[in-house]
């Protein structure tokens, strides 16, 4: 059994093409967030005994993130230009090091939408931006992966 932990997470942005991967770590990140659900479809019937009874329908994922404000991060530049472009960023949000044997990372590959790109400007702190975004229409649908 292994434990892990968020500091040794980490988020990928693939820089190079879907079949021929080139894996960016993105290390300017405070805290993450990766919620999946899923929608969910009545099918009660007379034979369910007088209890409700639900089906899952359509999978939802939403990777929330803060980063430091620092305009030459490529990383940072890369989200700030698909929420102005309204383009795809190829993600994955795994909990350890792409090949690190033996314990390889699992998580969400997926191509997402920004759909928040915040920025705070506190008066006695550091600026931040605050990432959100979600699995958009792509050639490759999302996938649970080990890398």
């Amino acid at each position: 059994m292994s434990l892990r932990i968020g500091l040794t997470s980490k988020l990928y942005r693939n820089t190079g093409t879907y079949a021929s991967p080139t894996w960016d770590e993105v290390s300017n990140l405070k805290d993450l967030s990766l919620e999946m659900s899923a929608q969910e479809a009545d099918a009660s019937t007379r034979g369910t005994g007088g209890w409700a009874a639900a089906v899952t329908t359509l999978k939802e994922a939403e990777i929330t993130f803060d980063m430091n404000w620092d305009p030459d991060d490529t990383d940072l530049q890369a989200f700030r230009d698909a929420y102005l472009n309204r383009s795809a960023i190829e993600l994955a949000v795994l909990d350890g090091v792409i090949g690190n044997t033996p314990a390889d990372a699992h998580g969400l590959r997926a191509s997402f939408a920004v759909t928040k790109f915040s920025r705070a400007e506190p008066l006695t702190g550091q600026n931040t931006v605050s990432v959100a975004l979600k699995p958009t229409f792509a050639a490759n649908a999302p996938a649970w992966v080990t890398l």
